[in-house]
């Protein structure tokens, strides 16, 4: 790991002022999982292709059904690829998304090796999607994913073959000041908040 990853995963592990108004855990755990969230605002600090890896070599290693790893990342990051994602983007979203100096369109195989069905692959996506998003924090970097742009224009536009589902389109670059964001999302950018674990478990019990 170079110093500059090391410092920035040193700061990830810390949590801000910022985040400690809005988020407390229920239990104990690392930092990492807490100051994690997911901003708007976008510098135009370039990301280099060494963190580019490092953050998806992470994601490589997400655990997944059988290995089948279902897990495709389509990269965009010159400018040209950057316009194509742009075209087919929902316009709310580019309003704070235009400034991603990288957008990764995250989609699943859905067959496995067989070319049978394979009932896991978003579910199995989506745990590679939690650890990129990990990664990127502890290198200082943000991420957000995008649910809202329209998939046929997606498909239609890259050349995406119908086995491959996709899931969200993530932003990816380092986080700028609310003066980088347009104004009305400066509500907005702050950590959201969680509902207690108490909520989320249910006990397992027999049927009466």
């Amino acid at each position: 790991m170079s110093e500059k990853h090391a410092v920035a995963e040193n700061k990830a592990l810390e949590l801000a002022e910022e985040v400690r108004a809005h988020r407390s855990a229920d239990h104990p755990v690392s930092p990492q999982f807490i100051s994690r969230w997911s901003a708007r605002s976008y510098s135009d600090q370039p990301v280099s292709d060494d963190t580019l890896h490092t953050v998806l070599e992470a994601a490589r290693w997400a655990p997944s059904s059988s290995n089948l790893q279902p897990w495709r990342f389509i990269v965009a990051k010159t400018d040209e690829q950057l316009e194509l994602f742009r075209s087919f983007i929902l316009p709310g979203n580019r309003i704070w998304a235009d400034k991603a100096p990288v957008f990764i369109l995250l989609a699943s195989s859905k067959l496995n090796d067989k070319g049978e069905p394979n009932g896991a692959h978003a579910f199995d996506t989506g745990a590679a999607w939690g650890t990129l998003a990990l990664q990127a924090h502890l290198l200082g970097l943000s991420t957000r994913a995008i649910g809202g742009f329209d998939r046929a224009k997606a498909r239609e536009v890259l050349d995406v073959p119908d086995e491959l589902e996709l899931l969200a389109v993530v932003a990816l670059g380092y986080r700028g000041g609310l003066e980088s964001l347009d104004e009305r999302f400066h509500d907005r950018e702050k950590p959201s908040p969680r509902r207690n674990l108490s909520e989320s478990i249910i006990e397992a019990k027999a049927r009466a």
